[in-house]
């Protein structure tokens, strides 16, 4: 699927944080057509351009609950696909801490505590039901674009120190 995705779309550039579409809860997919085919489109091309795992709409300004992934779970089986109206049903399992970035915070990572387990479930571009569940980097992929659609960035899960050293990290790169 991501060959064939990848002459697709039009690349958009990637909002980086600070914009406020990114802080703001996203509004629901009411119309399957077209122009939500282009757009998913549009956010596989953008999300292979800037060599991501998964992108959220609202990252290329589009303020839909809407996302879409390529990667891996921790069996080394490959996931691609997309969901629009995500409900994060499940995320479970032990907590596991490990490195994490976003595409809006090009440059920066830090340690970011997921579930070893989750499950999405929603509906493809022609409304149909959508149930994906997810392990290892995966789950962490689900979990981090689910979050992207509430208007929240991955550093807003980080505690204690990890969160001190993301916000300097933050504070730094914008200046």
């Amino acid at each position: 699927m991501s060959e064939a995705v990848r002459g697709r779309g039009t690349v958009r550039p990637i909002r980086m944080l600070g914009d406020p579409v990114l802080r703001t809860e996203c509004d629901p997919v009411r119309t399957f057509d077209a122009s939500l085919e282009r757009l998913v489109d549009d956010m596989f091309a953008s999300m292979y351009e800037a060599t991501g795992a998964g992108l959220a709409a609202n990252q290329i300004g589009v303020p839909l609950q809407l996302f879409v992934y390529d990667c891996k779970d921790d069996k080394g089986r490959r996931h691609v696909g997309h969901v629009a109206n995500p409900r994060l049903v499940a995320a479970d399992g032990p907590m596991l801490d490990d490195q994490e970035g976003c595409l809006s915070l090009p440059g920066l990572g830090f340690s970011t505590p997921r579930h070893a387990r989750a499950v999405v479930e929603g509906v493809d571009i022609k409304g149909e039901p959508v149930h994906v569940e997810g392990t290892g980097y995966f789950a962490r992929c689900l979990q981090h674009e689910c979050g992207h659609l509430r208007g929240e960035v991955y550093v807003d899960v980080l505690t204690g120190e990890a969160r001190r050293e993301a916000m300097r990290a933050l504070r730094a790169a914008q200046r």
